[in-house]
């Protein structure tokens, strides 16, 4: 076992990234066409395809997800992902080829690196070409490449993120894991102690509480389009669209455990919830499991980074 979300059966996980612009893109596999569902909480979201998980809507599979830095802009990249798959094969059979379903979530990294460089549909082919379940490195790699956190005391004060992986294996062989990009307005903690791991920073280097400082001004001073985390959980369970959304749907209290503020307007916070299929358990189970395993992902995502940017990270104020 890896310890990462390629421990589910099924899912392989690629990244591309521009190390100089400080930007890329995630994209998870899957072996075989895959329930998917998605619950979106933040009020400025940037997606794709999430209508068509509704489980009132048709297409009951998903062939990949898409997770891209680069804000609206980084929504090109799935358009390389569905090249990738169309190129095999691989794809929803419509009698005219086929058509891969690739949703797709955005984070906002433009202030980070070099904003007129993004995501795009080359950079989508690569990291879909890329995939894999050999390894899945976390921090300033794919779409956490220009992550940040910590931005109530302007972005020069705020710190670098990336990110994170976990997963979660029973003996009856049911295995959920995480990926998710860390890219919050607010700071985030240790579940476990409390611990402020990274945030928003004062004029003497000390990291903040994010919550206290929005309560001393008696506003919410959120800069708007510097956030969004966004986030896929995947399991071999055997779903219904409606139990997958129902999953995602729980999944988010690993954000709300360890991310403050969390699911703001100006946020975009979106999980994707995938079930390949296999073990017959519970909704409640694989949803509580998710949000565990999602909750020390956004922590390795923290810890893992390296500054860049103009940003000190955990690991460099931490040495």
């Amino acid at each position: 076992m890896n310890g990462t979300i390629i421990d589910v059966p099924g899912v392989k996980v690629g990244h591309a990234q521009n190390e100089e612009a400080l930007t890329g893109c995630s994209v998870i596999i899957l072996d075989q066409p895959s329930v998917c569902g998605v619950d979106v909480r933040g009020s400025a979201p940037g997606t794709r395809e999430t209508d068509l998980l509704d489980p009132v809507n048709l297409v009951n599979s998903v062939h990949a997800i898409c997770l891209s830095g680069g804000s609206a802009y980084g929504l090109d990249a799935a358009t390389g992902v569905m090249q990738y798959l169309e190129e095999q094969g691989i794809g929803l059979e419509v009698g005219f080829g086929v058509v891969p379903i690739v949703p797709a979530a955005v984070l906002f990294d433009l202030a980070v690196g070099e904003y007129r460089i993004r995501p795009d549909r080359a950079m989508g082919f690569e990291a879909a070409a890329a995939a894999n379940r050999e390894d899945c490195p976390q921090g300033n790699i794919g779409a956490g490449s220009g992550a940040s956190v910590g931005k109530l005391n302007g972005f020069d004060h705020a710190m670098k993120s990336g990110l994170g992986s976990a997963s979660i294996s029973l003996p009856n062989g049911l295995v959920v894991g995480a990926l998710v990009a860390v890219n919050a307005v607010g700071h985030v903690v240790e579940p476990q102690t409390g611990e402020i791991l990274a945030g928003p920073r004062d004029e003497k280097g000390q990291i903040q509480d994010s919550v206290e400082m929005m309560k001393a001004r008696e506003f919410s001073p959120i800069p708007p389009g510097t956030n969004t985390t966004i986030a896929v959980v995947a399991s071999n369970a055997t779903f219904t669209k409606a139990e997958a959304k129902k999953v995602a749907q729980m999944a988010h209290d690993g954000l709300a455990r360890t991310i403050r503020p969390i699911h703001t307007m100006f946020d975009g916070d979106t999980i994707f919830a995938v079930a390949t299929g296999g073990i017959e358990t519970s909704v409640d189970l694989v949803g509580t499991l998710s949000a565990d395993a999602l909750a020390e992902a956004v922590v390795r995502a923290v810890k893992s980074a390296a500054a860049a940017g103009g940003l000190p990270s955990h690991s460099s104020i931490h040495k």
